[in-house]
């Protein structure tokens, strides 16, 4: 039977997922509904909900790594040339389907979510039991909602705006919106979520205050770039990611020493105060085990799928020290015969980032997606800033520093005023170390798209890494929406 991905807003029935207490809770058999969300248990489990849209292994979100394969369009990643990863060379070769399974999972889960958001949004004023928790629930909806939407709207531009909790004939004609009316929409919910949260996090899978702060810094910079290009958000952008570089150690982050210690990967761990906002996984849970994790970045020769690893001119150019180190696995085997990455099947050095600790071959696991780090926000201020009023101030100098230096190798100087670098150089300079920080991590992609640099590091790839089939135009910095959803509803073909 057909259906749209948006009547996902029927009434669904709940399952536990996460890692923690708040989403271990089995909450089958509950339905959406006026009575149920009249209390605040109810409207804790609508939340829950919400948040099952985001991470479920293999089915939708961000617990797999589709959006990893969605993301193969910049110069850090690619894929393997056969085998089974049609869908994945797809997005590396600019020729998006509307069938895409590793797209269409990250669409189905936004939307599941924006759906449980929805619920708890129009309905937390009817509800009894303590206020201030339920003012948490109600900033934690509108946190999940501004993050569903920025990924959706990232990915595919004119997207179906929903915002109903249950399900109406509506649905099934509702048009496209603009990037514009999306991002009000994400601002708006932001700023709610930052008056609402506390500053400490309720477990490590939920956001705080300084975790809608950082991703309204985030929204803000992608805001001064394409589409909308209003660089008047460039200030804002700072002013915000200042705000909580300001304020770290209230809101539980920092820079951790060494960069090998971000990817311990151990599946003991929650997770480390280096993460802004994480998606726990949890291996005991139905469809809640992170798959993002071993089988999938690991090589053939180790048990691996050969899903995902470094472009050759990306690992060539990464520059030299402790984080190309524990970014890369150079060395496949894992007993005691090693083999050089130039002499394996695939002739690429993969990502050591996402190997599990002990080197477990798996795809099964207890460890988080972590969708955003402390150094994003630094990067963040000290992008803003330089291209905002004023350029670059000694903070600035110092927020980039702090990431640059712990990456590079020892002896690195570090960049100064006195350099004498332009506001447009040391910007560059920031997106650069973006590229060397977050390798792999969903984060170069759009960088390029919002600097409308897609095709200029495109073609800087090396011969023996797949190419686009046809020339970029800006068409393709956006997916087409799924089949699925536009053979029944004719307006979002428009």
């Amino acid at each position: 039977m057909k259906k749209t991905t948006i009547l996902l807003l029927t009434s669904l029935l709940f399952t536990g997922a996460g890692c923690s207490d708040y989403l271990d809770e089995d909450t089958r058999g509950l339905l959406y509904g006026p009575n149920v969300l009249s209390t605040q248990d109810g409207l804790e489990s609508a939340l829950t909900g919400a948040y099952k849209g985001l991470g479920n292994q293999w089915s939708y979100g961000f617990l797999h790594p589709s959006a990893n394969a969605a993301v193969l369009g910049a110069d850090d990643v690619t894929t393997h040339p056969a085998s089974n990863k049609a869908d994945w060379r797809e997005f590396d070769q600019f020729n998006v389907s509307t069938t895409n399974q590793r797209s269409n999972a990250v669409y189905n889960g936004c939307y599941k979510a924006i759906q449980g958001a929805n619920n708890v949004i129009n309905n937390w004023e009817k509800t009894q039991g303590t206020k201030a928790t339920i003012d948490i629930i109600m900033g934690e909806a509108h946190f999940i909602r501004a993050f569903s939407y920025y990924w959706l709207t990232r990915f595919w531009g004119n997207i179906p705006l929903v915002l109903a909790g249950e399900y109406s004939d509506e649905l099934l004609t509702v048009k496209k919106s603009t990037p514009q009316e999306v991002y009000d929409l994400i601002v708006a919910d932001l700023k709610i979520a930052e008056t609402n949260l506390p500053n400490a996090k309720r477990d490590p899978g939920r956001p705080n205050k300084g975790a809608a702060k950082a991703f309204l810094a985030d929204v803000y910079l992608t805001m001064a770039g394409w589409p909308l290009k209003q660089t008047d958000k460039y200030d804002l952008a700072a002013a915000k990611a200042k705000e909580v570089i300001d304020n770290a150690s209230a809101y539980g982050f920092e820079l951790l020493p060494t960069f090998a210690a971000v990817f311990d990967n151990d599946p003991a761990s929650p997770g480390t105060r280096e993460a802004v906002f994480q998606i726990s996984g949890y291996l005991g849970g139905s469809g809640t085990a992170n798959a993002t994790y071993g089988n999938t970045t690991m090589p053939g020769e180790e048990g691996g799928w050969d899903d995902m690893f470094a472009e050759l001119n990306f690992f060539r150019d990464f520059p030299a020290g402790p984080r190309k180190d524990a970014t890369f696995r150079t060395e496949f085997g894992l007993g005691a015969t090693k083999i050089p990455w130039q002499n394996s099947l695939t002739k690429h050095p993969y990502y050591q980032k996402w190997y599990i600790k002990g080197n477990i071959v798996t795809s099964s696991i207890s460890l988080p997606s972590v969708m955003m780090r402390y150094p994003h926000v630094l990067t963040i201020y000290a992008e803003a800033k330089a291209r905002g009023t004023g350029g670059p101030d000694q903070a600035a100098y110092d927020a980039l520093n702090k990431v640059r230096l712990r990456g590079w190798a020892a002896g690195t100087k570090a960049l100064a005023p006195a350099d004498g670098l332009t506001a447009a150089q040391f910007a560059d300079e920031v997106v650069q170390e973006r590229a060397w920080e977050f390798a792999c991590e969903r984060t170069r992609w759009f960088d390029l798209v919002r600097l409308e640099r897609v095709e200029e590091a495109n073609a800087k790839k090396s011969a023996d890494d797949l190419q686009p089939i046809k020339p970029i135009v800006k068409a393709n910095y956006w997916f087409p929406l799924p089949y699925t959803d536009t053979s029944i509803n004719p307006n979002l073909n428009q």
